[in-house]
């Protein structure tokens, strides 16, 4: 049996960088073209600049775990997803912001919360890093969230987990953070027995 590699992570390398451009300023997120100098040579990229985000896999005390769809345009589905949002609050930590968004995204709150994993979601084209997390313990929000525009019209269910994740192997769902988040759960009650 091979022994586990507990010494396998990410490596951080920052070669210089040259010269960084704001190509696109927008309302979420911006776009950069950075030149760096890389061993003997030079190369630019593009990337989108993001704030990161959170994720919540919210699981109920029957072991489902809630999910919402909505309407993203790029894609032009109506996607399952976790429920999420943007870290676009100022010095607000990731914790806090996966409980604004649970109440925000689904009117609920949770008693117990875990990190579950932290995953960088298109490290080729942006520096996105989405903390997912784990919450119990779920009740409903002392208010409910106007919601506009595509969220205005969020579907909420809550499905057992083995199915969600046989949904992803099968294809059925697609979006990675669900996947991810799906997986990660799956693992971490699988571990606790």
């Amino acid at each position: 049996m091979t022994e586990p590699m507990e010494n396998l992570r990410d490596e951080e390398f920052a070669p210089e960088v040259l010269q960084s451009d704001l190509v696109y300023e927008g309302r979420v997120w911006d776009v950069r073209s950075d030149r760096v100098r890389y061993g003997e040579g030079e190369f630019v990229r593009q990337y989108v600049a993001h704030p990161g985000a959170v994720a919540i896999v919210a699981l109920d005390d029957e072991g489902r775990v809630l999910l919402i769809q909505q309407y993203r345009h790029p894609i032009r589905h109506r996607d399952w997803e976790l429920p999420a949002g943007l870290l676009d609050v100022d010095g607000e930590p990731p914790l806090d912001a996966a409980r604004r968004e649970l109440a925000e995204e689904a009117d609920l709150v949770a008693a117990h919360w875990e990190p579950l994993v932290s995953s960088w979601t298109t490290p080729g084209g942006n520096d996105e890093m989405i903390h997912v997390f784990l919450a119990t313990g779920v009740g409903p929000a002392g208010a409910t969230h106007e919601r506009e525009d595509e969220e205005a019209d969020i579907r909420v269910e809550w499905v057992a987990l083995a199915d969600v994740v046989a949904a992803v192997l099968d294809g059925r769902m697609r979006n990675g953070i669900l996947a991810i988040g799906a997986f990660a759960a799956s693992q971490r009650l699988r571990d606790r027995g």
